[in-house]
């Protein structure tokens, strides 16, 4: 191998590393990039190198270079039905482009079956070369399409949704080598080439589309199951603020009660009678008092639920007024949901002593800041750019971005040391606050 050959083999190899990383980041997320994905892109290089070195006959030709580029896509944590497809899907794409490019470079040129094994002159190899290195460059265009088209969509279809898709590049393979033999290098020939192009990206926006429809009624769903939720949530924080309401009216009967019965001296039928108020008051009492109901209702629910499940709980919360400036239900959504994702993840926590939950609430004039943080048994991810998780602190996280992004907030995910923080911060509007 001369030195311009192998100079123009080491640029295709190059510049298909970088486009199809580029093409993989776009389709699956850069986000889902394994740790030892560095391992998979040296494989590439070397087994791009020694595909481009040799020759093979037309079909092995085809295996080969699918095989190269699944091995790229092995460094992503995606199902390994999207790889095949995707993986396949490039290998279509750039095979069209190959073709167009090579009759924009040789419109007379041609291939017949019976001369695969032929060892190809120089000059030819050298325009193979260049014709490849020119769909490379043309093929970033078209990338950058299917970039723009994939929004990085993570819901699973069934199987038969993504056979159907597949179908489309394996039909485009077969059209591949039936134009390269049989057809005539005419404006006919230019035309099929670029519709086969412009339907397999099409096949990415339909699938795309199809995700988007069915990830839409899953969240529906999820979103209506959690504002069920809520409302549960709120009728029993309104049930307890009736209750308190309700002790606090017969109280004072029964002091009037107690009262008489000193009057006539019977202290022992007094202090019985006392401590029977004292208990009933006791089990309606607020075990939280930052004077917001709802606050109250949900930390002291949580106080109680951890005292059951061994989980110790600590609070810090100090409201600057008992009304905040956001509506009672969608603080019972931020609030709700924070705390119930950290007593969930806690009650798996297998060391009773690492169950522990930090409660920080703090208000002012122009804002509210609710911190919870909780032990966990494993590190969790960076969930701050998902929007919803599955596992620990998936459920409900939806629902609290859409309340902050109502009010201008922001919610914010830390997770580090087996700690998992997640901070809210509200802004109160000028409008009178309701809650």
């Amino acid at each position: 191998m001369d030195g311009m050959l192998l100079f123009l083999n080491l640029s295709v190899v190059l510049v298909m590393a970088v486009q199809v990383n580029f093409y993989f980041n776009s389709v699956f997320g850069k986000e889902k990039s394994k740790p030892t994905k560095k391992w998979f892109v040296l494989l590439f290089l070397l087994l791009n190198f020694w595909y481009m070195s040799a020759y093979f006959t037309p079909l092995l030709s085809s295996l080969i270079a699918l095989f190269v580029i699944f091995c790229l896509a092995m460094g992503y944590e995606v199902e390994m039905r999207m790889r095949v497809i995707f993986s396949v899907l490039y290998a279509v794409l750039i095979s069209l482009i190959n073709l167009l490019c090579m009759y924009l470079l040789n419109p007379s040129t041609s291939v017949a079956l019976d001369n695969w094994e032929i060892v190809p002159e120089r000059e030819e190899m050298l325009y193979v070369k260049m014709s490849f290195l020119l769909s490379c460059m043309i093929m970033f265009a078209v990338v950058q399409i299917i970039r723009f088209v994939a929004k990085r969509r993570n819901f699973p279809l069934h199987s038969r949704y993504y056979l159907m898709f597949l179908s489309v590049p394996i039909i485009s393979i077969y059209q591949v080598n039936v134009l390269s033999v049989y057809s005539e290098k005419n404006i006919h020939y230019i035309i099929s080439i670029i519709g086969s192009i412009v339907l397999n990206v099409l096949v990415v926006y339909i699938l795309d589309t199809v995700i988007a429809r069915f990830q839409l009624l899953h969240e529906n769903a999820g979103l209506q199951q959690q504002m069920d939720y809520q409302d549960a949530n709120y009728e029993k924080t309104v049930h307890s603020f009736k209750k308190i309401k309700s002790i606090i009216h017969d109280t004072n009967k029964q002091l009037l009660y107690v009262a008489e019965c000193i009057e006539q001296g019977q202290v022992d039928e007094a202090n019985r009678h006392i401590r029977v108020i004292l208990n009933k008051v006791e089990h309606a009492y607020h075990r939280v008092n930052t004077g917001n109901l709802v606050v109250d209702a949900l930390v002291t629910n949580a106080l109680n639920i951890g005292q059951e499940n061994g989980i110790r709980v600590d609070t810090e919360l100090r409201l600057h007024d008992r009304e905040l400036g956001l509506e009672r239900y969608d603080l019972c959504v931020v609030l709700g949901n924070l705390l119930d994702n950290a007593v969930e993840a806690s009650k798996k926590v297998r060391v009773a002593q690492d169950r522990h939950i930090r409660i920080q609430i703090r208000s002012n004039k122009s804002a509210l800041l609710i911190c919870v943080r909780n032990y966990v048994d494993r590190e969790v991810g960076d969930l701050s750019t998902q929007k919803a998780s599955s596992g620990y602190h998936g459920f409900g996280l939806v629902n609290i971005e859409r309340i902050c992004e109502k009010y201008g907030g922001h919610m914010t995910i830390e997770s580090a040391n087996h700690t998992f923080d997640n901070m809210v911060m509200i802004p109160f509007s000028t409008q009178d606050s309701s809650a």
